[in-house]
């Protein structure tokens, strides 16, 4: 099986910065997996999403995806959700929905108009009317209506309400292709714990731990996020 996302001694500095966002890192991710991203803010995690959704250039190092450098070929099997509106605040819903349908040939409408009746999120609402919350439901519902190789969402529940996270959660797992992987980078390592294949553990750019979930569990004797507290206290 080919590896749908690797990483080789992955480098990222930027100007100024006194040390690498990402500093030589190794990763494989297969297809059919869902992998957490975890860490404390500044270790790297929207660094890497970014560069494998060909937003950011290495420094150093390598990033393949489906076995080719991030491009245009790349990013149509790449379904990517930033952790900010990435979309034009005056469009509606439904402008929104159709921007996708025309940019992207493997979107479904009707799975995304099924998942934003679900959210109760309506046709007519302008993106700058909505809350934060709301825009990130929007956002989740775009990208998980294609069906991509690799999906990246970077921190999907940041604004959500707890309400509402059983049901995104769910809706990841309905949504996202099977013969595809998802990388997830978040802080609720708890809300999404259930939904993880395997975790990846990043402190100050470098790999802390690249796990199947289960066998991490098993190993510390406590949950993931139990284990991420403890790798991680102050």
């Amino acid at each position: 099986m080919e590896a749908i996302f690797t990483t080789q001694a992955l480098t990222k500095r930027y100007s100024g910065a006194s040390g690498a966002a990402l500093d030589g890192l190794t990763l494989t991710v297969n297809p059919g997996r869902i992998v957490g991203l975890l860490g404390p803010n500044g270790s790297g995690k929207t660094t890497l999403i970014k560069l494998a959704a060909g937003l950011l250039t290495p420094t150093s190092g390598s990033v393949c995806i489906a076995g080719q450098a991030p491009g245009p070929a790349t990013k149509a099997v790449v379904s990517y959700l930033p952790d900010r509106m990435a979309l034009p605040s005056s469009l509606r819903v439904e402008d929104a929905v159709s921007l996708y349908a025309d940019f992207y040939t493997d979107f479904d409408k009707t799975k995304a108009n099924a998942m934003l009746q679900d959210l109760k999120l309506q046709s007519r609402q302008r993106i700058s009317a909505m809350s934060k919350g709301m825009q990130e439901k929007l956002q989740l519902c775009l990208v998980m209506s294609r069906a991509a190789k690799l999906y990246l969402l970077d921190e999907p529940l940041g604004g959500v309400d707890p309400a509402a996270r059983a049901y995104i959660l769910d809706t990841i797992l309905r949504n996202y292709n099977e013969d595809a992987a998802l990388l997830l980078s978040t802080h609720l390592i708890a809300d999404v714990e259930r939904l993880l294949d395997e975790a990846v553990i990043l402190r100050q750019g470098q790999l802390v731990t690249h796990q199947q979930a289960d066998a991490l569990r098993e190993e510390s004797g406590e949950s993931l996020d139990a284990y991420f507290r403890e790798v991680f206290k102050c």
